[in-house]
């Protein structure tokens, strides 16, 4: 059964203004729609990534934030990233430290993310429909991988922005 999945659309300040299906807000029309970022560190001070299946709508096979996706219209921000880290790595018990929210906006979407970070020593079982691989990285690995078309633009520009590599972990 495909259900039509809705988006909340939004201000800059968050504030819900409408709502769009997935195919208006990744066609082209650059509706501005929420999204959660978690990146999930390790005590060591490694970043888990994870490769985007080959079969996603937007930079498939491409490695990626820990846990990206989408809130639903009617879902709050910490639900819509506690379920998403729950469907993409099997993760139940966390504690989110919330860093930012910035507009990201790609060829295609534009994208009000809600960026987050936890450390997480527990076991991780990436979805195989969503994520053909995972694991974590050394910071000095993503550097060096930096700007190879390797990583999704959005991580990217997340990594420099926010600063990830010099993050002081709690």
């Amino acid at each position: 059964m495909n259900k039509i999945e809705y988006f909340p659309l939004v201000a800059e300040d968050s504030t819900v203004i409408g709502k769009a299906t997935r195919v208006e807000c990744h066609s082209g029309t650059f509706l501005l729609h929420p999204v959660v970022h978690l990146h999930v560190f390790n005590s060591a001070g490694e970043l888990y990534l994870q490769k985007r299946a080959e079969d996603k709508d937007i930079q498939p096979g491409k490695w990626d934030t820990s846990v990206g996706g989408h809130v639903d219209f009617g879902e709050e921000i910490t639900d819509a990233l506690k379920r998403e880290v729950r469907e993409e790595l099997g993760i139940r018990d966390f504690d989110p430290v919330f860093i930012t929210r910035y507009k990201f906006v790609s060829d295609r979407e534009a994208e009000l993310v809600h960026s987050h970070y936890c450390i997480y020593n527990g076991n991780i079982k990436p979805d195989k429909n969503e994520i053909s691989e995972g694991r974590f990285w050394k910071i000095s690995e993503i550097e060096a991988a930096i700007g190879k078309n390797i990583f999704t633009p959005n991580f990217e520009q997340e990594f420099i922005k926010l600063e990830l590599s010099n993050l002081k972990l709690k």
